[in-house]
């Protein structure tokens, strides 16, 4: 029976990231317009949509590490659940929301609940021995994925029939999740292993400060925030280079942001294991973030906008770096810290959420009036590929592998 039950846990620590990013998902082409509903202009609206994408980073920076460090002291069982739970409250409240003020409680709980990615991969360090960490969190980059493919679709399908209804099928799915949860998941962290819970050690600015005081990973986190940090800015401008440069609408930048999902579920999912059999951690992240470079190079220099699919699909290695880095810095840390060691890498990628964006569309708008040939309209790519090689540079200086 125990055994079942472990059988039975990943696949639900893995649906449980699935619908975090599923909800991240179905918001992007539903909630500017269900601010439409409350904003009385344009100007009203945008500015509302941008504090409402920017409590949410903000609440997973500050959730992170105090998710983390709580699931190091009663276990991750009792945290996921719990989040599953909120995450389906976060849904039912945009689907009621009444006015702006319950749009941004309902994001702020969203962005707590989506720090449970932290605490789902800190379940998977609990259960996998350190050389299939990778792995792992390969398994859960790819939900991350698979849920940027699936909902985009499904927030537009239902959306066209009523603005609400994703975030009602999502609530749905979510405490169907916690109910299975409630039967199947056991806990992974035994009693032996658990630690006090403090403030202090949750704090996020403390949290990140134990990180960076190991020097085996000190060099491992600063390469996560630059290759954090270069991904969301491409993420923040992708439909904005993509319309000035090729003069593509809605329909091309999800068809190209669908093939990034797919193929980022292939190399997490299906090639992982295998790539960091042959490279080993440390080399995959460099090959990787080298990938990275040159597929932002190409995007920045491509004439025609058909050839950002062949670029896609030939960097499959970058779609790796990223979990590569992730089992690399858990590997510098004992396992009672594991939940607040990844929550302090969510806090991380929280803050990029929140400076990406800023950065990059401002750097955009300095360049927007120019005609579509040129190239200085890829500036956020060409600021992507350089935040990548100053990102390789620092990992090929570290003497190799923490742990």
């Amino acid at each position: 029976m125990i055994g079942r039950r472990r059988g039975a846990a990943i696949p639900f620590v893995l649906v449980t990231v699935f619908l975090d990013v599923l909800g991240i998902g179905l918001i992007v082409p539903v909630l500017p317009a269900l601010v439409g509903e409350f904003a009385a202009d344009p100007q009203g609206q945008a500015y509302w949509y941008g504090a409402l994408v920017a409590g949410y980073g903000m609440m997973q920076f500050f959730a992170g590490p105090l998710l983390g460090a709580l699931s190091d002291r009663v276990g991750r069982r009792p945290v996921l659940l719990v989040s599953v739970f909120g995450l389906a409250l976060h849904f039912l409240l945009i689907a009621w929301a009444d006015s702006l003020g319950t749009l941004m409680v309902a994001r702020l709980l969203g962005g707590a609940t989506a720090a449970t990615i932290s605490v789902a991969n800190a379940y998977i360090a609990d259960v996998a021995p350190p050389e299939h960490r990778s792995r792992g969190f390969g398994l859960v980059g790819a939900m991350f994925g698979l849920g940027f493919i699936v909902g985009p679709v499904v927030g537009g399908i239902l959306g066209d029939i009523d603005l609400r209804l994703p975030f009602l099928v999502a609530a749905g799915f979510a405490l169907l999740n916690a109910g299975y949860g409630l039967f199947v998941l056991p806990e992974s962290m035994p009693h032996e292993r658990r630690v006090a819970f403090s403030i202090a050690r949750a704090n996020p600015f403390s949290a990140l400060g134990a990180l960076a005081a190991v020097p085996q990973v000190r060099g491992y986190i600063a390469v996560f925030s630059l290759l954090a940090l270069a991904q969301f800015v491409l993420h923040a401008t992708w439909v904005l280079v993509t319309s000035a440069r090729f003069g593509w609408g809605p329909r091309d930048a999800g068809l190209s942001l669908f093939v990034v999902g797919v193929a980022s579920v292939l190399m997490q999912g299906v090639l992982m294991g295998r790539a960091v059999r042959r490279f080993g951690e440390r080399r995959l992240a460099i090959a990787g973030m080298t990938s990275g470079v040159l597929a932002s190079l190409a995007y920045a220099f491509m004439p025609q906008g058909w050839m950002v699919y062949p670029v896609i699909l030939s960097n499959l290695l970058g779609f790796a770096a990223m979990p590569a880095l992730q089992a690399l810095i858990s590997r510098g840390f004992d396992q009672s810290r594991q939940g607040l060691t990844l929550g302090s890498l969510n806090s991380i990628n929280g803050v990029m959420t929140v400076v990406a964006p800023i950065v990059g569309t401002a750097l955009f708008a300095q360049v927007a009036h120019l005609p579509a040939d040129d190239l200085r309209l890829s500036v956020t790519f060409f600021l992507g590929a350089g935040l990548q090689a100053m990102a390789v540079l620092i990992a090929w200086r570290q003497p190799g592998e923490p742990g």
